[in-house]
């Protein structure tokens, strides 16, 4: 039967079988009138189809006053055209223009997203204020199998990526998340469910079982292998774009599931040949819309995933733990130096930059509105004042004791050389000591940070790193060591201290050979320094509250030091934006680099 003919039976039956009181011609006439509607949609598609065929067919140079069709259409088709130019400049300018104009209808955009290209779809992505209905929604994934999880499919990846000659971490994170996996699936059975990691196994009887946890041990440990070159063509080839689209929809409610699935896509996309298996998965819609996220830390995971996918705009490349703070989008003009934050002892590369929790302000909370509130004032502060800088954020693990450390299976790697080598070797990835650098350090970041430098000065193709920095920002950070260490070391058998904790003993040998070394490359190469110290305590326990850096030890001896009224943990959280600290920070950074972003 034809379609008319099933539409015709249609019309009939709403004209003999209407409900009581209604027009019977009325529903009619609407019937017809979104028949026509429908028709007219249909014939406006094909033209715009047919149009473009032509204008593709035709050169950028050619004129096309003559073309019979809407401006806007066309205007869009050679913007289309236009993303494919030979020449770099002519595609980025295309590309901008696409995002910043907003006057497309729907099928256009739908029919621009059959269109753009690899290259084009990651531009707009990383353009501000784009329009996601640009980007094509990831595939249909296939049904799973009766009995499968995602678990399930998270599991069987592991177990089929390699683990000979690789680092012991990710052996240890790979065998964790498969030891827990199976012990979820005993539970199943036996309603028990066992699970580690921290160093102290418990069991607990669970009317459900959680597979969300077991879920994310797997993750984790997908992570550290997304981190091994040789292993990121094995999670592809095994489907693991698509485990991860179906983990990602399964866990929207979760924002660390959702920063863990961004984090490995960020990290496969430091391998060039892969780029067009995770557009075509479908995860640059899902950048794209994660990337105005208002959370900092999903918004930053995507702009590191985006940024190694654009090839096209960025030269750099971040790897696992290097964070793009601003500009985390394309821009019209390149950066004209650096800032790097380095986190200290339990910190991390958003937290430790949070603004001072105003829990207890209750005037101001009532005074302000939730706006003036920040996640990250790097990102949202410094950013805004000083747009022409990038600014970087760096993560490393540190840990108090080796039972809270993420991989207990390799103490060294948290020794201050080792996280010196490997950190140089992230950031020389990252085109960092190309431009004149500041770097912000808090507590133990400021001592990796001198002896980053240090090791700098020893190697050839480091030079510039040193030559580039302009200053250097401590906040609190223990130059002469701390007893915190030795209390540690004292009740070790309630806290087993790490490697970087028996560093910082107070006028230990190491530090004091840190600090002359430094001071003399400070001096050689006209190093700004500027040192902010805590004045009161810091609450670590219930029944212990201790100043943990003293003003002696925060102490450089070169540059200003100046005294705060805050604990440790506080001091590089500035409690407002016209703050003392925030405008202390942001005088001097200018001033460090006052000579290049003038210019």
């Amino acid at each position: 039967m034809s379609v008319a003919a099933l539409r015709l039976i249609h019309c009939r039956r709403l004209s003999t079988a209407g409900p009581p009181g209604v027009n019977k011609v009325f529903l009619w006439k609407h019937l017809k009138f979104t028949q026509i509607a429908r028709r007219e949609l249909h014939k406006a598609a094909r033209r715009f189809l047919e149009i473009s065929s032509k204008l593709f067919l035709q050169s950028l140079d050619e004129h096309f006053s003559h073309v019979d069709a809407d401006p806007h259409e066309v205007a869009l088709w050679l913007l289309l055209k236009r993303t494919q130019s030979p020449k770099k400049a002519v595609r980025l300018q295309a590309v901008q223009e696409l995002a910043e104009n907003s006057h497309w209808q729907d099928y256009q955009y739908q029919t621009a997203s059959q269109v753009i290209d690899q290259r084009t779809a990651v531009g707009l992505a990383r353009t501000p204020q784009v329009d996601l209905r640009f980007f094509r929604q990831p595939p249909a994934l296939p049904d799973l199998e009766d009995g499968v999880s995602a678990e399930d499919g998270l599991r069987q990846l592991l177990a089929s990526l390699p683990l000979s000659e690789v680092d012991r971490c990710v052996q240890y994170f790979t065998s964790l998340a498969l030891r827990e996996s199976n012990q979820s699936m005993a539970a199943q059975r036996g309603g028990l469910w066992c699970f580690g990691g921290n160093g102290l196994p418990y069991a607990q009887s669970l009317t459900s079982v959680p597979s969300e946890k077991a879920e994310s041990f797997c993750l984790q440990a997908l992570v550290q292998h997304s981190k091994v070159q040789s292993h990121c063509d094995h999670i592809v080839e095994n489907g693991g774009l698509q485990i991860l689209q179906r983990l990602y929809q399964l866990r929207r409610e979760s924002l660390k599931f959702q920063r863990n699935i961004v984090r490995v896509i960020g990290n496969l996309a430091l391998n060039e040949s892969i780029h067009q298996a995770i557009v075509q998965s479908g995860w640059v819609s899902v950048l794209a819309e994660t990337m105005k996220s208002p959370h900092v830390m999903q918004s930053s995971h995507a702009a590191r995933a985006l940024a190694n996918l654009d090839r096209e705009a960025v030269r750099e490349k971040y790897q696992d733990g290097v964070y793009i703070l601003h500009p985390q989008t394309r821009v019209d003009q390149p950066s004209k130096a650096d800032v790097l934050f380095i986190h200290g002892i339990l910190g991390a590369a958003f937290k430790t930059w949070r603004q001072k929790d105003r829990s207890t302000l209750e005037e101001e909370r009532e005074a302000e509105s939730e706006d003036d509130y920040t996640e990250c004032w790097p990102k949202s502060w410094l950013a805004a004042d000083c747009p022409n800088l990038r600014v970087l954020s760096v993560e490393y693990d540190s840990h108090l004791s080796d039972w809270m450390a993420n991989c207990p299976a390799d103490n060294q790697r948290k020794s201050l050389a080792y996280r010196s080598r490997e950190l140089l070797n992230k950031l020389k990835l990252a085109g960092v000591g190309e431009r004149p650098l500041v770097w912000v350090a808090h507590s133990m970041g400021g001592l990796l940070v001198k002896k980053m430098l240090l090791d700098a000065a020893d190697d050839p193709d480091l030079q510039g790193l040193l030559r580039n920095t302009k200053g250097i920002m401590f906040y609190s950070v223990p130059h002469h060591g701390t007893f915190m260490a030795e209390y540690s070391i004292n009740v070790r058998y309630l806290l087993f201290p790490s490697i970087e904790v028996r560093e910082l003993c107070k006028d230990s040998p190491d530090l004091r050979n840190l600090n002359e070394g430094f001071l003399n490359i400070a001096k050689e190469n006209e190093i700004k320094v500027l040192s902010f110290a805590e004045t009161q305590p810091t609450n670590i326990s219930p029944m212990i509250k201790v100043l943990v850096v003293p003003t002696q030890s925060a102490d450089l001896g070169l540059g200003e030091l100046i005294k705060v009224d805050v604990d440790h943990l506080n001091i590089c959280k500035p409690e407002k934006k016209d703050s003392f600290l925030y405008r202390r920070s942001l005088q001097f950074i200018q001033e460090a680099l006052q000579h290049f972003i003038s210019q």
